[in-house]
C-alpha cells in the first residue's frame, strides 16, 4: 500500500502531522507493507528566492493578523509541535520559497533518502537558529550530506534551476486535480484522503481502512478445471505422460 503526503517545508502543521502519522504508521500491524512518498506543494511558490521575511511579518501581511495574533498562533503551533515531542521555536524564524528544498527532495527520493531529509529539512527549519533561507545552497548541500547525500551531487542539482523542476510542478498539478486547497495532504492507495494535522487515531483509522479495501485478486478458471502445472520455491511440477 502506497501513502502519498503532500507538504512543504514551510508548513508548521505538516511538520506536526508528519509526526502525527509516523504514530500511527508505527502502531500499524501492516507497517512493513506501507510504502510512503512525499510530493511537493509550495504555500507560497510566487515568492521569490530572494525576498526572505520574518515568519511573524509574513504571517501579519499575507493573513491579516496583528503581531499579537501572529505570536500567539506561534505559540500554539509550539504546544502542539512539543506534545508530539518535536522542538519548535516560537520566534526568530524565518519565511522564504521552497522550491529548491522541493527539488533536492525529488533527487532524494531517487537515491532512497527522501524520508531522512524531509526530517533533517524540518527540524533545521522549526527548531534550529540557523536560517534554511539565508545562507543558499551551502546550508541545503550540508543538511543534504547529513541525509546520505552526496555533496558534489546535491551542489550539481542546486546550481541547476531546471534539475527536477518538472518534478516538483508535476506534483503540484496532481495535488490540484485531487482537490488538495492545503497540506498536510494524505493520499492512501488514490483511494483515500485525509487533509491536515488529525490525531493520530484517525490515521490509524484510514490505515486499516486503506489496508482492509485492498483489491484482491480472483483467479479465473473453469469449475471443473484441475489446477495446470506451474513452479514455485520448492521447484517445478514435473510433466506427466
Amino acid at each position: 500500500m502506497r501513502v502519498e503526503i503532500w507538504s512543504d517545508i514551510a508548513c508548521p502543521w505538516c511538520y506536526v502531522g508528519k509526526a502525527r502519522f509516523e504514530k500511527a504508521l508505527e502502531a500499524f500491524p501492516h507497517r512493513d507493507g506501507v510504502e510512503v512518498v512525499h510530493r511537493s506543494f509550495e504555500l507560497d511558490p510566487g515568492r521569490a528566492k530572494d525576498d526572505i521575511q520574518p515568519v511573524i511579518t509574513m504571517l501579519t501581511r499575507k493573513y491579516g493578523m496583528s503581531d499579537a495574533q501572529a505570536r500567539a498562533g506561534e505559540e500554539n503551533l509550539g504546544a502542539q509541535a512539543a506534545a508530539e515531542g518535536l522542538e519548535y521555536r516560537t520566534s526568530g524564524r524565518d519565511h522564504g520559497n521552497t522550491f529548491d528544498m522541493h527539488r533536492l527532495l525529488h533527487f532524494a527520493r531517487e537515491r532512497g533518502r527522501q524520508d531522512e531529509l524531509i526530517q533533517i529539512l524540518y527540524r533545521a527549519n522549526f527548531a534550529e537558529e540557523r536560517s534554511v533561507f539565508t545562507e543558499g545552497a551551502e546550508r541545503l548541500t550540508d543538511l543534504a550530506v547529513e541525509a546520505g547525500l552526496d555533496a558534489d551531487e546535491v551542489r550539481t542539482v542546486l546550481a541547476d534551476p531546471a534539475a527536477y523542476a518538472d518534478e516538483v510542478r508535476a506534483d503540484e498539478r496532481e495535488a490540484a486535480e485531487l482537490g488538495a486547497t492545503g497540506v498536510p495532504f494524505f493520499v492512501l492507495d488514490r483511494k483515500y484522503g485525509v487533509s491536515g494535522a488529525q490525531p493520530a487515531e484517525v490515521f490509524a483509522q484510514a490505515l486499516t481502512r486503506a489496508w482492509d479495501d485492498r483489491p484482491q485478486l480472483k483467479l479465473v478458471a473453469d469449475d471443473d478445471a484441475q489446477a495446470a502445472e506451474a513452479c514455485g520455491p520448492d521447484g517445478c511440477a514435473v510433466p506427466q505422460p
